[in-house]
């Protein structure tokens, strides 16, 4: 890979700009290059958005922090694990920013799964600009679970479903050491509660950096009662 890529921020509003750089300082693995292969993640996602509706028009101006900095704290809760699972990646959050940030980590490898091929086509053209490693998947998730059989560190899924829909997704691809890492707003209280009726697992809370109200939820020893 070349040792600079185009800085394709060089049209961005300069508050955007400098809203990015805000974000990913709190993260000392954000390399030089991550942050180029970022900026031209954010690029090409303007340009789609004119045409595709990729993310929520409200959050665009924000991208850097509702979007990019609420995925890129996922790899600080798993700084490990190198094999990951995205299930609903959409235009790619969190699945295309963790890739992104470990492109330059040996046996790296993050698969987005995601149906809309709109979205998937998307997903690929960040891949070839970002030379991110990512396997597009586009297809839905419960055929895509039937045919994974490989291992995985991490499934990970942010705005997608309920804590029990999501539990039941990722169930046929959990193994013993396998991690169910969650993004999950004020409501899970009470979709944990909901869940607990059906699953059984090891949970853990931690606050999200981007939403007071929010949660990353970290899953183990997921199992199917009854």
């Amino acid at each position: 890979m070349p040792s600079q890529m185009p800085n394709q921020m060089s049209g961005a509003r300069p508050e955007v700009a400098a809203e990015s750089a805000d974000c990913l300082n709190r993260f000392d693995f954000v390399t030089d290059r991550a942050r180029t292969r970022l900026e031209a993640y954010v690029a090409l996602l303007g340009k789609w958005q004119k045409v595709h509706n990729l993310v929520s028009a409200a959050t665009l101006d924000e991208v850097w922090s509702r979007h990019v900095l609420d995925s890129a704290q996922l790899l600080a809760i798993m700084p490990e694990a190198r094999r990951w699972i995205d299930l609903g990646s959409g235009a790619g959050f969190p699945g295309m920013v963790i890739a992104i940030l470990l492109a330059e980590t040996d046996g790296a490898r993050v698969t987005l799964v995601e149906s809309n091929a709109k979205k998937c086509a998307f997903l690929r053209a960040v891949a070839r600009e970002t030379k991110a490693p990512v396997d597009v998947a586009c297809e839905r998730i419960e055929s895509f679970a039937q045919r994974h059989h490989d291992g995985v560190d991490v499934i990970s899924a942010r705005a997608l479903a309920s804590f029990s829909e999501l539990c039941a997704l990722a169930a046929p691809m959990m193994e013993s050491e396998t991690a169910l890492l969650l993004l999950k707003g004020q409501d899970f209280v009470y979709e944990e509660q909901q869940a607990s009726k059906c699953w059984g697992y090891d949970l853990n809370l931690t606050e999200s950096v981007t939403d007071p109200g929010g949660r990353i939820v970290t899953v183990r020893n997921l199992k199917g009662k009854g």
